[in-house]
């Protein structure tokens, strides 16, 4: 176990170091960010070159790649264009960010794998089919029009929350944001389950268990459902990343100043330090949420064994 851990602690630094470049050269193709700093009016020669040179702007762009990773190295990820660093940008925002992703992801566990293992047990009955139409609809319908219609309906119209998040971003108030987000990624979550759960019911193992005349809990807990969870382990895992940094659509709705609202305000305002800085810090979580899923297959399932 521990060489493979090393092993792929290895193999992320080509990855890191790729993916990172990549994000650095499309941010730097998106405009002139000394353009955006000056607002609508067009800065004058000498300020924009001061700004240049300030920033580093006037710098070939692989040399302004090797200055920014050495930097990273050491803790500093840049200041933003408005004077402020951008680690204390990501101190305010990944802390809201998280827990905004922690009530998305224990609403896929909780919600997901429940319906799923209901489904699965049930396969073709009236509640199968129900909960097969209502998560091909949740899929179907885009996440901002699912924000949007549950912000007017139970924050505006009904009043039952708050349409938009206090800057402190409790945990009580995330919880409806938390769904909205996750609700695609439980739509899937289901369905996924549904389909492993009724596959492994056919499988031998089951029915050998069946047979020995374990009670039908225990044949469900410990047998069909540890079997059946290794492909949804695998796509919760991957979407950690995906909901932190994909999070832009609900924090805009619910105004929730997490991760995704200072990407999208890095993005308007073309701030290439603040953009780069928590992309490069979405790409480690992304990293080492996949690594921790590969271990958990280990305890899933004995017979995966990591030399």
């Amino acid at each position: 176990m521990g060489r493979y851990v090393i092993r792929r602690l290895l193999q992320m630094i080509p990855v890191f170091f790729g993916t990172t470049l990549l994000i650095f050269l499309m941010v730097n193709v998106m405009g002139d960010p000394v353009a955006g700093l000056c607002g609508d009016r067009q800065c004058d020669p000498a300020t924009a070159a001061q700004l240049r040179k300030e920033f580093g702007l006037d710098k070939p762009v692989w040399q302004q790649y090797l200055t920014y990773m050495g930097n990273v190295f050491t803790g500093d990820f840049g200041t933003a264009f408005n004077g402020q660093e951008v680690t204390e940008l990501m101190a305010d925002a990944f802390p809201v960010t998280i827990r905004l992703t922690l009530v998305a992801i224990f609403f896929e566990i909780v919600i997901g794998i429940t319906l799923g293992v209901v489904t699965g047990l049930r396969r073709g009955r009236p509640v199968d089919t129900g909960v097969l139409v209502l998560t091909l609809v949740v899929i179907a319908v885009p996440t901002f029009v699912t924000g949007l219609l549950v912000q007017l309906l139970l924050g505006i119209k009904w009043g039952w929350i708050d349409p938009s998040v206090s800057s402190s971003a409790p945990l009580d108030e995330l919880i409806v944001p938390g769904l909205v987000l996750a609700s695609v990624s439980l739509a899937y979550v289901t369905r996924l389950t549904r389909t492993s759960i009724a596959e492994n019911l056919r499988a031998d193992y089951v029915r050998t268990a069946k047979a020995k005349g374990l009670p039908r809990g225990r044949v469900i807990r410990r047998h069909l459902l540890r079997n059946s969870l290794i492909p949804v382990v695998t796509f919760i895992g991957t979407d950690i990343g995906a909901l932190m940094g994909g999070a832009i659509v609900t924090e805009r709705i619910f105004n929730i100043h997490g991760v995704g609202y200072q990407l999208y305000q890095g993005i308007l305002r073309q701030n290439t330090q603040t953009v780069v800085g928590f992309v490069t810090v979405l790409v480690i979580v992304f990293l080492l949420a996949n690594l921790l899923v590969d271990l958990l297959y280990a305890v899933l399932d004995p017979r995966i064994r990591y030399a």
